[in-house]
């Protein structure tokens, strides 16, 4: 009995299409923190919570998915280090260890999850990226939504009113978005 088997070859993401180089990969590590940065900025408060509704959930997810899992997660993680030291690039222009917080450390897994799954071709098809859009939002919820609890002293039910009821439309429509961006980006690139 043989337990040689075959190497595995993990699919490629869309970023592995550009040609491979160390400096390709800081280059879009660099981009996906930026880009996350600036989603962030397109900012709207929402009546009655202390979380705006933000492109930057839908740049995390977008840059774990193009990027694959490890890229995507040191994207974050940038991201996430970069803003607590004090660059305003987190939500209206924000920094430090607000009460949002939670949101970029969910972001921050799912975009790892949502890039792995993208390996596996997540993103190639409009169903398995809507499933894989909303398992990322589910990530981003499941780690913010009891940081906000926690860190705005508020039970948990109050957490969920203000921290994820009032997003879940918007997050309908950014995985909207993303089921038709990305598996129409596979279908040009493959012509």
């Amino acid at each position: 009995m043989s337990t040689a088997t075959a190497p595995a070859h993990p699919r490629e993401v869309l970023a592995d299409l550009l040609p491979a180089s160390r400096v390709r990969d800081i280059a879009l590590v660099l981009g996906g923190a930026a880009l996350t940065g600036l989603a962030a900025q397109l900012s709207v408060p929402v009546p009655g919570s202390p979380v705006p509704v933000t492109g930057q959930t839908f740049a995390a997810l977008l840059v774990g998915t193009t990027l694959g899992a490890r890229r995507g997660l040191f994207s974050l993680a940038l991201y996430a280090l970069l803003g607590l030291a004090g660059v305003p690039w987190f939500a209206g222009g924000a920094s430090g260890a607000t009460v949002s917080f939670g949101y970029i450390l969910g972001m921050l897994l799912a975009a790892t999850v949502v890039g792995a799954l993208a390996r596996r071709g997540a993103d190639r098809s409009v169903l398995r990226t809507a499933g894989a859009m909303l398992l990322g939002e589910a990530i981003i919820y499941a780690v913010g939504v009891p940081y906000l609890a926690v860190s705005a002293d508020m039970s948990f039910s109050a957490a969920i009113a203000a921290g994820l009821t009032p997003f879940l439309i918007g997050d309908a429509l950014k995985a909207a978005l993303a089921m038709g961006v990305l598996p129409t980006a596979w279908k040009l690139v493959r012509r």
